[in-house]
């Protein structure tokens, strides 16, 4: 969730330096995470750190510092590629299999490595003319060579909600059709053009679970690399709890939970699913069961 100093040191500063990739994969303390279709080799619930000389054939991109000054590369392996061998007490691993394992370096690490190669892997060719770009800025940046427009990894922004009674008492979750009816969560969907989070916020619920809100106040916020989500994490009250009903499409059913339930479920007894532990949507939900603010 959010916190008050990042845990990566970014380095901005070392990027426009020329071939400053090539510079820091020649020198003894540099390491790189290898990124491959969505996972990472861990060991011991930690992210592994290779020699950046290894011949890999990749996508390269400066990820930053490490709190103790180490240089940190990213290589994002393209997925046609046999996966680089890991030891016998290494296994690759994503963001939902990690879940809320890692400790909160080692999850803004894995986090920003899955979405600067995401970047690096889909972001070849020029939005604008469709022509094909060359990377810049060590990973963070692309020019085109047909329009020489310059591009930037996109973020989508996203707001998330746990809905509460009036009483505080009651939480509202939605069921998404996706998941069948399974799966209980809070309510998201994305900002659209020109549109203000708290704008979002309203128009999000009155649509997909047909409550006016009141009382809207942030609480944190998450990087989502699926493919490039920022979920913005509020609580909201509700105008008229009785009004209450899904949308019919996307959410199949909406339900109110007391905390007893939400506890049941949290600790996997019923009476419903709840999202894993490495989302936003459980921090929300266990947040409101514990009676925080």
């Amino acid at each position: 969730m959010t916190r008050n100093r990042p845990s990566l040191d970014r380095a901005a500063e070392l990027r426009d330096e020329p071939d400053v990739i090539d510079r820091l994969r020649q020198e003894p303390g540099t390491r790189v995470v290898v990124v491959r279709e969505g996972r990472v080799r861990v060991s011991d619930l930690r992210l592994v750190r290779t020699d950046p000389a290894e011949p890999i054939d990749a996508a390269w991109a400066l990820l930053g510092r490490e709190q103790d000054g180490t240089p940190l590369l990213v290589a994002a392996v393209p997925r046609e590629e046999e996966p680089v061998d890991a030891a016998p007490e290494e296994t690759w691993l994503g963001l939902r299999d990690l879940g809320a394992s890692l400790d909160a370096a080692e999850a803004d690490l894995l986090v920003t490595a899955l979405a600067v190669a995401g970047w690096l892997r889909d972001a070849a060719f020029c939005p604008t003319c469709g022509g094909g770009t060359e990377l810049r800025q060590a990973g963070w940046s692309r020019r085109c060579l047909a329009c020489g427009r310059d591009h930037f990894p996109r973020t989508d922004p996203a707001v998330i909600v746990a809905v509460e009674s009036r009483d505080g008492e009651r939480l509202l979750l939605g069921a998404n059709a996706n998941w069948g009816g399974r799966m209980y969560s809070c309510f998201a969907g994305f900002v659209e053009a020109g549109e203000p989070l708290e704008s979002t916020v309203q128009r999000e619920i009155l649509e997909e679970a047909g409550v006016a809100l009141s009382a809207v106040h942030y609480v944190s916020s998450q990087a989502w690399p699926f493919p490039r989500s920022l979920m913005i994490g509020f609580r909201a009250v509700v105008d008229e709890e009785s009004a209450a009903r899904p949308d019919g499409e996307e959410i199949i059913d909406v339900r109110w939970f007391t905390r007893a339930q939400i506890a049941s479920a949290l600790a996997g007894d019923g009476p419903v699913g709840l999202p894993g532990p490495a989302s936003i949507a459980r921090a929300l939900i266990s947040r409101w069961c514990e009676g925080d603010a």
